[in-house]
């Protein structure tokens, strides 16, 4: 029955749905795993890396981009509708600071992608962009913000949130340590918490994540492989002494 109604994506179901949206969605939730903290001082995105071919440049994977000196963005989904969608919010961001003499709000800018997501469900001779983004930074007040958007093309405003293949799973996670995260107290506990979301629903080592910081009127920081991979250590053995308290409240 279904088949009747995914020929164009101007197509309702009967039940009310845009069955190619809901493709789209499913693309989202296959891609790579991708979170994003906001915290008073900084804001942080982590991404779980797929294998690189031996042979390939690794700078060509690039799954956290900068859309502006003050916004970054990420992605869960097809790398090459977001690599479209994010080449028009940078020209939309240059294009604003040149006609406004100010930059862009990251709403604004959050609300740009969100209208060309939208625009792509209704018209004939398209089909929605399988992407799900994080867009964190922060505004000339400096107030940060994050923000996701869907395929559809609704946003929300978020304090911490994950998308992709487990972003469930981590989502859980940060909720239960969502007090704690947001009010962390510099930017390396800001870190751990992202890289601790990554690592305990996805077991990979330090070389499948990418984090990158953002800090007001500072340009974006990736975090070096070495400190990713020292976290990942002392999360290890964190973990590790969690589980041997747990046994012994346990026996006792």
């Amino acid at each position: 029955m279904n088949r009747n109604y995914d020929g164009a994506v101007t197509l309702f179901s009967p039940d009310g749905h845009l069955l190619q949206v809901g493709y789209a969605q499913e693309a989202v939730l296959r891609g790579s795993t991708v979170v994003g903290l906001c915290t008073k001082d900084c804001i942080v995105l982590g991404v779980e890396k797929k294998a690189v071919d031996s042979l390939q440049i690794e700078r060509t994977v690039r799954k956290i981009r900068k859309l502006d000196d003050h916004i970054l963005i990420t992605f869960a989904g097809l790398t090459a509708d977001a690599r479209v969608l994010i080449d028009r919010a940078q020209s939309e961001a240059q294009s604003h600071r040149l006609n406004r003499e100010r930059p862009a709000t990251v709403e604004y800018i959050t609300r740009y992608i969100a209208n060309l997501k939208q625009l792509y469900t209704q018209s004939n001779g398209l089909r929605p962009f399988g992407v799900s983004c994080l867009i964190g930074g922060f505004d000339d007040d400096g107030q940060p913000h994050l923000f996701q958007t869907e395929p559809s093309g609704i946003y929300y405003e978020w304090q911490a949130n994950s998308t992709g293949r487990l972003g469930q799973t981590v989502r859980g996670y940060l909720e239960k340590n969502g007090t704690e995260m947001i009010a962390a107290p510099n930017e390396d506990a800001a870190i751990k918490h992202v890289v601790r979301a990554l690592h305990l629903t996805t077991t990979l080592d330090a070389s499948f994540y990418e984090v990158a910081v953002l800090r007001r009127k500072q340009p974006m920081t990736m975090v070096s492989k070495e400190t990713l991979a020292s976290l990942v250590s002392l999360i290890k053995q964190e973990i590790a002494e969690e589980q041997a308290k747990q046994k012994l409240r346990t026996a006792a």
